[in-house]
């Protein structure tokens, strides 16, 4: 039986993670929001099946007390591909009956790129930021270059932000869209720093304008969320003597 762990969060960095799919699901209020999270957690929690190439699934509750973001890590497509054949569609209709009317969006498919610690990187994050960048076509290069330019201008920023601990940067596998997963230590942490002299975060520096105007952005977005709940799947979960449990 799968580990429900609430409250818990996903480690985003893992090296053995060789995709990561990140899906919304719209429910309308915040009782809805957390009537959601605990079919989630019943749905998932109550099956014995192991999943082969599941990784770790996290589910994280908007700000705006209606949506809820998936952010699950699989060994591969082919794993992924497998639990939609066999299993996605079940767990879904329990759910479903729980709170019906969920509004789906995704999942989008992603490859971990860069991390980095922000602000030293100490304490829990309480509050996740997810920025979506989007560019016009195709063009893993350019997904790189543009997230190695936001690394170029957080290090050369001369006044970082306080209050940022981490970030994750996944490359769309289509080529046209970057995922931040940003760790801060609260929401209100993350106001502040949007609240400085420069467009977003960070200084007015040269290397932060040519991130915010880099040629093909499309559009994109930002969303604060918290971490509600993480699911260890039973096969990668170990007894006291070091045995795998399944």
């Amino acid at each position: 039986m799968a580990s429900v762990r609430y409250n818990s969060r996903p480690g985003p960095a893992r090296p053995d993670a060789g995709i990561v799919k990140v899906s919304t699901w719209d429910v309308g209020t915040p009782q809805r929001q957390r009537r959601t999270v605990e079919a989630l957690g019943e749905a998932w929690g109550g099956r014995d099946r192991p999943l082969p190439g599941l990784l770790s699934y996290s589910v994280l509750t908007g700000e705006d007390g209606k949506t809820l973001l998936h952010y699950s890590q699989w060994s591969g497509e082919e794993a992924y591909q497998e639990f939609a054949r066999s299993g996605r569609d079940a767990r879904d209709a329990e759910i479903d009956r729980a709170v019906p009317g969920i509004e789906r969006t995704g999942p989008h498919t992603y490859e971990l790129y860069r991390s980095g610690l922000r602000g030293g990187g100490a304490g829990e994050p309480g509050c996740v930021v997810i920025v979506d960048v989007e560019f016009a076509g195709p063009d893993p290069a350019r997904q790189r270059d543009w997230v190695d330019a936001v690394f170029e201008a957080m290090e050369s920023d001369p006044e970082p932000v306080p209050g940022g601990i981490a970030a994750h940067f996944h490359v769309g596998t289509a080529g046209d869209r970057v995922l931040n997963y940003a760790e801060w230590e609260s929401a209100q942490a993350h106001i502040d720093a949007l609240a400085g002299d420069g467009e977003g975060i960070g200084t007015p520096t040269p290397q932060w304008k040519r991130v915010q105007s880099y040629p093909g952005m499309t559009g994109g977005g930002v969303h604060r969320y918290t971490p509600a709940l993480s699911l260890v799947p039973a096969s990668r979960r170990t007894g006291r003597d070091g045995t795998k449990c399944v």
